[in-house]
């Protein structure tokens, strides 16, 4: 009885496993899937990016010619000046002193000139009548000579002071803002040897200027006129437009690298940036707005033949052989990175219906997420990017462990057909 029982269970296990691989592997439908997109209009662009400084356009450093004491000032930080405002004064005191003494030396020059005149005119009557040695009036010119020459230098020495004293007056070369004063009331400058800097004065900080160090390996990339972006750390979440204004040929050499200076325009009519800010700059290196474009997928997609030709039959009914492509078409090759100006021809998968034939199209630039559509396609057609094949078991297996609960993937254009055909 227990064995009659054992071979019944066998049996049922038997039919139980034949049952199992009947269903697994006894079909030999497949389902193939397309995951596809819609062509549309959006933007391309590459960019490099490099830091800089922000500076006022014009910055004029104001010091002093004349050594003294400064007896007042007149200005402080963030004042607004007029060219031609007195700023600062120094002690004129030591200053008007020369300039007397130097009167007085001139006042003296006059005397000599006048007294050697007399002598010569004097001693040029004799010498004509002969009464005197030639050399006696020969010294008597000599004399007058010099003492012109006397009088010259005493009054260069009274123009010198007298220059001098003016210079104690500090006046603003130019309209601006002072952004910086380095000297105190009562404090002693020296202008011995270099002239030392009391205020820096900014000349308009509405029109500002970035100086940005570009790598040697992107400088081919910039150009005149450029676009750019630029955010500035006190402000990040807002972007600043500026424009490639020159280009500087001096190559500036930092451990090993080399950079050369780019000068990036930087409107501020607001006055939100500020001298010494740091800004960190994207160069438009290509930039098209409002065009077609299809995805870098789509261009990269190359289908399975054999796959392919089998779906087309089944979905034209069997009547219709899918169009192959040639061996350039199927290769699909990616378009070279970085290309600016330069087009390809490429193809790409349109699925039309459920039928999906090849489309030559050329392409322009690329941001290695989309192409610009040059010609080939058309808003609104709807192009493979990619496309799997599976059993139907498979289908159902990978159907079973779905839940209902995950995300989708994002992309509402994006959608995925399937067709079951039978070998």
């Amino acid at each position: 009885m227990k064995k009659k029982l054992l071979y019944i269970g066998s049996a049922v296990v038997l039919v139980a496993v034949g049952f199992f691989v009947y269903t697994s592997f006894g079909s030999t439908e497949k389902t193939v899937s397309f995951e596809t997109a819609k062509i549309g209009k959006g933007s391309i662009s590459n960019t490099i990016t490099a830091t800089g400084t922000l500076e006022a356009i014009k910055t004029v450093e104001v010091g002093t010619q004349v050594s003294g004491v400064i007896e007042k000032i007149l200005v402080d930080f963030n004042s607004q000046v007029k060219k031609g405002q007195l700023l600062a004064q120094l002690d004129e005191t030591p200053l008007m002193a020369q300039l007397e003494q130097s009167k007085s030396t001139v006042d003296q020059s006059n005397a000599e000139v006048k007294y050697q005149k007399a002598t010569y005119d004097r001693y040029k009557v004799l010498v004509e009548k002969k009464l005197i040695a030639q050399s006696d009036f020969d010294l008597a010119e000599y004399n007058y000579n010099k003492a012109l020459a006397t009088l010259s230098n005493a009054k260069s020495m009274y123009d010198k002071n007298k220059i001098n004293l003016s210079y104690a007056r500090i006046y603003s070369p130019i309209d601006g803002i002072i952004i910086e004063r380095a000297v105190d009331e009562g404090q002693t400058v020296a202008a011995s040897f270099s002239t030392p800097t009391l205020f820096t004065i900014a000349n308009d900080l509405t029109q500002m200027r970035v100086e940005a160090k570009v790598d040697e390996a992107d400088i081919g990339k910039v150009s005149n006129g450029q676009r750019v972006e630029f955010t500035v750390d006190a402000y990040p979440l807002r972007k600043f437009n500026g424009e490639v204004t020159e280009i500087r040929l001096k190559p500036v050499s930092s451990a090993n690298v080399i950079t050369y200076t780019v000068v990036i325009n930087a409107p501020n009519p607001d006055k939100t940036l500020m001298p010494g800010m740091t800004a960190n700059a994207s160069f438009f290196v290509t930039e098209r707005k409002d065009i077609l474009v299809v995805p870098s997928k789509a261009v990269q997609f190359t289908p399975d033949e054999a796959t392919m030709a089998t779906y087309n039959q089944k979905a034209a009914g069997g009547n219709t052989q899918m169009q192959k492509p040639t061996q350039n078409q199927a290769m699909g090759e990616a378009a070279p990175k970085n290309q600016q100006t330069e087009s390809a021809e490429k193809t790409v998968w349109i699925k039309q219906g459920l039928m999906v034939r090849p489309q030559k199209v050329t392409v322009g630039v690329t941001d290695e997420i989309h192409y610009e559509v040059l010609s080939g396609l058309n808003e609104g057609d709807e192009v493979v990017i990619a496309m799997s094949a599976a059993t139907s078991s498979a289908k159902a297996t990978a159907a079973a462990a779905k839940s209902p609960f995950m995300p989708q993937r994002p992309g509402s254009n994006r959608k995925t057909t399937a067709t079951t055909t039978k070998q």
